[in-house]
Parts: C-alpha cells; sequence; structure tokens
C-alpha cells in the first residue's frame, strides 16, 4: 500500500466565525486546532499533510506553520481558486466563497496521488479518529472501498447555535447507504432536531454522522473532477451554491461505483462554528493538557 496522506481544508471564509479562525491560538504554547489534528496524525503514523488553503493568506500560513512542523511531517500547500477548473466559464462577479469541499478536494489533483485523509482545520477529531483512519487506509482502501469516521451526534453539537452536518444512513454490513446533508441541527429542549422548510424533525441523539472525516483512494479526485461540470452547468449563476465533499461520496455510492464503511470512534469533536465556541474549545484543551494527553508544548 501507498502511504497515505493528511489533508487539511482550510480555504474556508468563515462567515459565520467572523475571522480567521484555522489559525487562532488555543493551546498553552500557541497551539491551533489544527495542530493538535497534525499531532494525533504523526502520531497514527501519517508522514505527509497537504493543506488546502487560499493563496491570499499562504504567506501568513506558512510562516504560522513551517517553523514548528519542519522535521515532523513533509508539508505541501495547494491553493483553492475560483478560476480553477471551471474552464472558460464565466464566474459571476458577486461568487466570493470558495465552491466548496469537494472543489478543494479536486484541486489537489497533481499533488495527492496516493489514499488520502481529509479533515476539516477549525475542527478537533480526537487521537483514536486518525489511528483508525491510518489503519483503514493501509490495510482497505482501494478505488472502490472508502471510509467515513462516524461521530454520535449528540458528541458534535454547538451550544451557542445550529451546526450542519452529514447524517449517515447505514446498511447491516456496516457500509455508508446515505449521507444527508442537514443545515440546521440544534437541541430543541431536551431533543435533537433539524430544520428543513421550517418543519422540525427530531433526530435520535446516538445517530451517526460525518465531520468531513473521510478516507479516500486518490480516484476521488477524479470523480469530483468529473462531476464539477456538471454542477457548474446546474449553479455557476448561484453565488451561495457550494460543491459538497459528502455529496460526491453520495454520489458514489448511489451509481454503484464502491462502498464506504463506517469507522465508528469513540473520541468527542468539538470545534469552532461561532465565536462563542472558542471558550469551549479552550476548556476542552486545557482539560486535555492538564491530563497528560497532550503535552504543554506539542512542537518542543
Amino acid at each position: 500500500m501507498q502511504q497515505p496522506t493528511l489533508v487539511i481544508l482550510a480555504a474556508g471564509m468563515a462567515s459565520r466565525y467572523g475571522s480567521m479562525k484555522q489559525t487562532q491560538s488555543f493551546g498553552p504554547s500557541g497551539e491551533t486546532i489544527m495542530d493538535y489534528s497534525i499531532y494525533d496524525a504523526i502520531k497514527a503514523g501519517f508522514k505527509k499533510v497537504v493543506f488546502i488553503i487560499r493563496e491570499d493568506f499562504a504567506e501568513n500560513f506558512k510562516a504560522i506553520f513551517e517553523p514548528k512542523l519542519a522535521g515532523k511531517i513533509e508539508t505541501a500547500y495547494v491553493y483553492q481558486q475560483l478560476d480553477k477548473f471551471v474552464g472558460d466559464r464565466v464566474i459571476p462577479t458577486e461568487r466570493v466563497k470558495p465552491w466548496g469541499t469537494a472543489h478543494a478536494i479536486l484541486c489537489c489533483k497533481g499533488t495527492v496521488n496516493e489514499p488520502f485523509a481529509v479533515i476539516n482545520a477549525d475542527d478537533f477529531y480526537g487521537a483514536d479518529s486518525f489511528v483508525k483512519a491510518y489503519q483503514f487506509l493501509t490495510t482497505h482502501c482501494n478505488p472502490t472501498t472508502y471510509a467515513v469516521v462516524g461521530y454520535e451526534l449528540e458528541n458534535t453539537l454547538s451550544e451557542n447555535g445550529s451546526v450542519s452536518r452529514g447524517v449517515i444512513s447505514i446498511n447491516d454490513k456496516n457500509e455508508m447507504t446515505a449521507i444527508d446533508e442537514r443545515l440546521k441541527i440544534f437541541k430543541d429542549g431536551s431533543r435533537i432536531v433539524y430544520e428543513e422548510n421550517n418543519v422540525l424533525t427530531e433526530l435520535p441523539s446516538d445517530t451517526k454522522v460525518s465531520m468531513n472525516f473521510f478516507c479516500f483512494d486518490s480516484n476521488f479526485i477524479d470523480l469530483c473532477e468529473k462531476e464539477f461540470d456538471s454542477f457548474l452547468d446546474a449553479n455557476i449563476q448561484d453565488p451561495k451554491s457550494e460543491f459538497l465533499m459528502p455529496k460526491m461520496a453520495d454520489h458514489f455510492i448511489k451509481t454503484g461505483q464502491g462502498v464506504i464503511e463506517i469507522v465508528p470512534t469513540s473520541s468527542k469533536w468539538f470545534g469552532v462554528t461561532y465565536k462563542e465556541d472558542a471558550p469551549v474549545v479552550q476548556a476542552n484543551i486545557d482539560a486535555l493538557t492538564g491530563s497528560g494527553v497532550y503535552p504543554s508544548n506539542l512542537w518542543a
């Protein structure tokens, strides 16, 4: 098996958060959430990380990460730009935000040619997830078999507003049969619900959800390239349309191209969707550091 790569999605605009949360310090020695993911990935066996970022903040981004990662893991950078892979189409002037997570993966074409795990920059996933992802990528991953790390819904909510989650349907073989992106999930009293078309639907607290932690063969990049043209034909005039990785994963299943296994994790997720989430993230990291799960300086 080829040595797998960790791909980190860090090009988002963070519209709900209001600042560059990808590089915000939370750890006792100035660590970002990403630092903890990379630290856990290295311990699990990963030897290379690819950052997907916007070119306009590349210089600052590299200044933060290159010094501390030098000699610890190989790094590479991919720039997600609106004009990549759009051909001769005219991009509407009101389009500002990136095309979405599947387009970000597409921008890795030519840089990532091996099995890879993909995560969000602003989510804390926990060490167990990286151990299991690395194990899958080095033993089971192939062009017709991918995986998604499944978290329990109740462990992925924010107390400060609604969240978007990929709700996973699972068969008796522990394979994903569908993933439905629910864009507004929140607590409603003692219930967890999602809102769609002004209708509230309850979800069990142990529902398996995706936190955009997938394990793919490199052929997934080709799938994204193939489908991006169709997406643009239908959506290029919609300034808020997004070409999303979970939708491509769902398409992979529904079109019979392969299976996506569920990798359940005992890890508890936390992250920064809203500014008000920052103190919660800080408290969680302080607790993990205080109990010795992580050193006070990850890269010393």
